[in-house]
């Protein structure tokens, strides 16, 4: 038995929204009310899982034809036992909110449309209405009226303009409204910067090219993508060689559900999840192997529905899904001007449709995984960027923190709220830099914006903390260094509502310690003043520094000495034979003198030690290839776990990795090793006696280990909190660092 509660924001008032959830709710046998408040409505249901994700696909499948739901914030709680389902007397207290909303999918209205060949927008590539269409993107700055977004350009004809000043029209104010006569449109360019063709034809002539197996780049909210048929195995190692990104997972754009169905099973949840208005992409099982290239070596695939008008134009006009990966070189911002697409992305496409509708901001695809039973955000951007973070207490500053390195995105918090910034990538390189740089003026500005103090991480080499120290000294401002793994357990601490002391596990690849270490198996206990270090895993060298961040073998190696000393070279196994004979010599004498090799305690590469010794992987081509494969070998049915010693406060891993060497059956190997996480977990949850345990850090995205863990803590009375609404990884430590030193007893 679970209970869910679903924020809903949009059109979902004097709809007939109310009586639809109460005889949906009835329907399922579920308890719980539904009501309307100054933000929305408010659902909570009670009942089995099986129920509740039947629910919210039914809830986007099947609402009343005029509800809109622009935004969808949905929470698993403890059951409090309902005995019945009503619906409530509407509560009208609070501040009526008037909020940027995210871009939205296109709706169900404008779609039929789209395809009427008697609607005068029939095939119009910038179809909206008030339910749906871009926001975020085309704001310049607020209020939300047409003169303040990129639409300004575009003077609405008399037919339009009658639409938008009609209430009784469902475009009546809709900002970005327009048509074939007085909107935007595209246009098709090759890659020597020649105009192709306009408008329908140039949709047409795109569609035949792709397929024809051509790489072509299509702009759309948030940016462009790169587009190409995902059953054509030689294209797709085509835009691979191109984009130069070798292995990492390309994301799959699919016609309808029912073209989902056919290449992978999606779970009921996930369904719910490909068809909210947000539309991720959701990480989902295969069933049938599009081209081998699209996500090699991995069991699931990132799957998406077509969410704005060009992406079903285009989706309509094949017989087949299409990769729609980022417009960018791997590791670079997505391009979204037509200047910059017509210069950089000429190296990867063959053709380039643009059109001349302003990006204001880039906004990358979100990406959604269910973890644990729960949906939980991988990458947080388009379709939920810039709704906020509510907070069950109030900011004592304005406060703008910056996140972290890798998968960054930044925060201002002000009163109850933090507004967390859309994904903006790895702050590695000068131009990623300058577009964290430019958005968090664009934030500060579009929110009349002016930080009372700025946290920041304490990696004295992340660009973030660099920036963020030269800012608090232009600016005269107040500057805060807060430890990375605490950051990330306040994160889930706050999202989650959770006020009082906490066990935080906090597990992933590398942060920057107290004592100069690299941490990343921290068990912490927390709460938003101040956290103590109560057990960590062993540290161990990283032998290389940088390079075994990237090469499994290197930390797998690290920790063969550690348990045999030099006999580790004589040992016949994975990880020896993926080196030369004279070169292990070598790294021995670095690892004995400790020569650049510094010290971890990171789960993360724990995980990549045992995708090394078992044959899985040897170097890395992106981060967290090893896990991922790892987590697709895991086997639900086996229940034992290895043995492990706790010395102290520290977790010997040496026991686990002696018994993973003598097993002979790798997905054996592999669920044995996470079932004894979790144990660790249990072991350390009953010694340090905290009810409520957090889990966060980038290793918290693996769901056989969450799962684990939920399970077994449960079942002994543990309270376990996880991500919902902010990544697990450094995507979600911004929103830590924003409520750090709050007093959440006021």
């Amino acid at each position: 038995m679970r209970r869910l509660r679903v924020k809903l924001k949009g059109a979902v008032q004097g709809v007939g929204f109310r009586p639809f959830v109460y005889r949906l709710a009835k329907s399922l046998g579920l308890k719980g009310y539904v009501i309307n408040d100054s933000k929305g409505v408010e659902i909570e249901i009670e009942g089995e899982e099986e129920g509740l994700a039947k629910f919210l696909l039914k809830l986007s499948k099947e609402k009343p034809p005029l509800a809109r739901i622009y935004s969808q914030e949905i929470l698993y709680l403890e059951p409090i036992g309902y005995s019945d389902f009503e619906i409530r007397k509407s509560n009208e207290e609070g501040e009526k909110e008037v909020l940027i909303l995210p871009d939205i999918a296109t709706c169900e209205d404008c779609l039929k449309e789209l395809f009427d060949p008697s609607d005068r927008r029939c095939l119009y590539p910038f179809i909206n209405c008030t339910n749906c269409g871009p926001r975020f993107t085309i704001i310049e700055k607020l209020p939300y009226d047409r003169k303040n977004t990129t639409m300004k350009i575009f003077k609405m004809c008399s037919d339009c303009e009658k639409e938008y000043k009609n209430p009784l029209d469902r475009r009546f104010h809709a900002q970005p409204n327009a048509c074939p006569k007085c909107g935007p449109w595209v246009s098709l360019y090759d890659t020597q910067g020649n105009l192709v063709a306009e408008k329908e034809e140039a949709l047409s002539m795109l569609i035949e090219e792709i397929k024809k197996g051509k790489i072509v780049a299509v702009k759309g909210i948030g940016g462009f993508h790169l587009v190409c048929d995902a059953t054509n195995e030689e294209t797709v190692r085509l835009l691979r060689e191109r984009k130069r990104r070798q292995e990492k997972p390309f994301a799959v754009m699919f016609r309808d559900l029912k073209q989902v169905e056919e290449y992978a099973n999606p779970s009921e949840l996930e369904k719910a999840l490909l068809l909210s208005p947000e539309r991720p992409i959701v990480l989902i099982e295969k069933k049938k192997e599009l081209a081998p290239s699209v996500s090699p070596g991995l069991k699931r695939v990132g799957a998406f529905l077509p969410y704005s008008p060009i992406h079903h134009i285009i989706l309509r006009g094949l017989d087949f899904p299409v990769v729609a990966t980022s417009g960018n070189l791997s590791d670079e911002p997505i391009v979204k001007d037509n200047q910059e697409a017509l210069e950089k992305l000429v190296n990867f496409a063959d053709f380039i449709l643009i059109h001349n509708r302003d990006i204001k901001r880039r906004c990358d695809d979100s990406v959604m995984k269910v973890i644990g039973g729960v949906p939980t955000p991988i990458r947080r951007s388009r379709g939920y960027s810039p709704l906020p973070i509510e907070l069950p207490f109030s900011l004592p500053r304005k406060v703008l923190a910056v996140g972290g390195m890798l998968k960054n995105t930044f925060a201002i918090g002000f009163g109850n709220k933090v507004f967390l910034s859309q994904h903006i990538g790895d702050v590695e390189n000068l131009t990623t830099l300058k577009v964290f740089e430019e958005n968090i003026y664009d934030f500060m500005k579009l929110y009349e914006f002016k930080p009372e103090v700025i946290v920041c991480d304490k990696h004295p080499r992340y660009e973030t903390t660099r920036w963020a120290k030269w800012f608090s000294e232009k600016e005269g401002i107040p500057l805060i260094e807060i430890q990375h793994h605490y950051a990330h357990i306040l994160s889930c601490m706050a999202e989650n509502g959770v006020k009082d002391k906490v066990l935080g596990i906090a597990w992933d690849g590398t942060g920057y310690g107290d004592d100069g270490t690299l941490w990343g198996g921290e068990f912490l206990i927390a709460d938003y003043r101040n956290y103590e270090r109560v057990f960590n895993f062993k540290p161990f060298k990283l032998i290389g520094g940088e390079k075994a961040v990237k090469e499994p073998k290197r930390v797998a190696l690290s920790i063969l000495f550690e348990i045999f000393g030099k006999e580790a070279t004589d040992l016949e196994i994975p990880t020896l034979r993926a080196f030369e004979k004279n070169e292990v010599e070598v790294l021995y004498k670095a690892w004995e003198k400790g020569i650049n090799s510094p010290l971890s305690s990171s789960v993360g590469r724990l995980f990549d030690a045992v995708a090394s010794i078992l044959g899985i992987r040897q170097t890395l081509s992106y981060e967290g290839q090893g896990a991922m494969m790892i987590e697709d070998l895991y086997d639900y049915t086996e229940k034992d776990h290895y043995g492990f010693t706790i010395r102290g406060n520290q977790i010997d891993w040496r026991e686990i990795f002696y018994e993973i060497l003598k097993e002979k059956d790798k997905g054996k190997a592999v669920s044995k090793f996470i079932n004894t996480l979790a144990n660790i977990c249990l072991e350390i949850a009953k010694d340090v006696g905290i009810q409520r345990i957090c889990l966060s850090g980038g290793v918290m995205q693996n769901n056989p280990l969450v799962s684990r863990i939920k399970e077994l803590l449960e079942k002994k009375g543990f309270k376990v909190y996880t991500h919902q609404k902010v990544p697990p990884n450094d995507g979600g430590i911004a929103l830590g660092q924003a409520v750090y030193s709050v007093d959440a007893e006021k």
